[in-house]
């Protein structure tokens, strides 16, 4: 095979797990139009359609899918041995890729990384922020970041924060025209923010619990965000009651800003946790960002 042709292999590897030119042109550094024409170069030279292109949509033709399945892993093997040589530098190097949810981002990894990074510069870090689950091996992050309830099966879990309590709160002039919530079934009576659940689509239902007591609440309202930051800022604005973590709601309420209700109702949840493949050994750079993230409680 000509030399070039791994460069096409890269490429096409690339458009089949991103299922889109655009990101994987971006991925990769080169531009749209450049990527297309390795592609159908690749095709013709092979002389078999490796992609199904439709105006909307990419994905692997049959012949696509055997090829991003035999050699996709072993560029992947050929890239961790090159990342273990350059492991033996004398300090920890190189590009760490983290999805994370919004909060666990701004509550608990950016905190930490602000400490870390200055201290190892040749520590990079690719922070992805987005409320849906991700398949971090099929999308090729080295670690995620998620709820304990969340966690995929089969990973290596790391608790980086205690549990996690929630806050329902409204702004003292939204609750000045409504009379707070005594039990969940007052919901229905008040004007609601949702998030909207990016890993299926639904709107999220309020968990809600008392002792034994548990209720999953559906709520109505003229908003519905995917992300807690603009549902904060609904809030303050007084559109109506929130449903957010406790740690970022409480310095508006101790301004006097938000007021809280429903508190005895309010659970908690598991701390975030740090995951990533049981199978992989991590590389010196992931170790030093593991035990950066690592909560306190369980440092060993």
């Amino acid at each position: 095979m000509p030399r070039g042709s791994y460069n096409d292999l890269l490429a096409f590897i690339a458009v089949a797990r991103e299922r889109s030119f655009t990101r994987a042109a971006a991925r990769l550094g080169v531009s749209q139009a450049a990527l297309s024409y390795t592609i159908r170069t690749m095709e013709a030279r092979m002389g078999v359609r490796l992609l199904t292109r439709t105006t909307r949509s990419v994905s692997p033709t049959e012949a696509g899918e055997r090829l991003l399945l035999n050699v996709a892993p072993r560029f992947e093997e050929i890239e961790a041995e090159l990342m273990a040589v350059g492991e033996l530098r004398d300090k920890p190097a190189g590009t760490i890729r983290v999805t994370a949810s919004e909060h666990a981002a701004e509550a608990v990894l950016w905190p930490r990384l602000a400490k870390l990074l200055p201290q190892y510069p040749l520590i990079n870090v690719e922070v992805t922020v987005e409320s849906r689950l991700v398949d971090i091996v099929a999308e090729r992050y080295d670690m995620g970041i998620r709820l304990g309830d969340e966690l995929p099966r089969d990973m290596t879990a790391v608790r980086i924060s205690p549990d996690m309590r929630v806050a329902i709160v409204g702004s003292p002039a939204y609750l000045a025209k409504h009379p707070a919530p005594r039990k969940p079934q007052d919901l229905a009576e008040h004007t609601c923010i949702n998030l909207r659940l990016m890993s299926h689509g639904d709107l999220y239902a309020w968990e809600l619990k008392k002792g034994k007591q548990q209720v999953n609440v559906r709520v109505e309202g003229r908003l519905v965000f995917n992300g807690t930051r603009p549902i904060l800022q609904a809030a303050l604005a007084g559109f109506g009651l929130g449903y957010l973590p406790e740690d970022m709601a409480q310095p508006y309420i101790a301004k006097g800003r938000l007021e809280r209700v429903l508190e005895d109702w309010s659970p908690a949840f598991p701390g975030y946790h740090l995951y990533y493949p049981s199978r992989r050994h991590p590389s010196r750079a992931m170790a030093v960002l593991i035990e950066a993230l690592r909560h306190p409680a369980k440092r060993k």
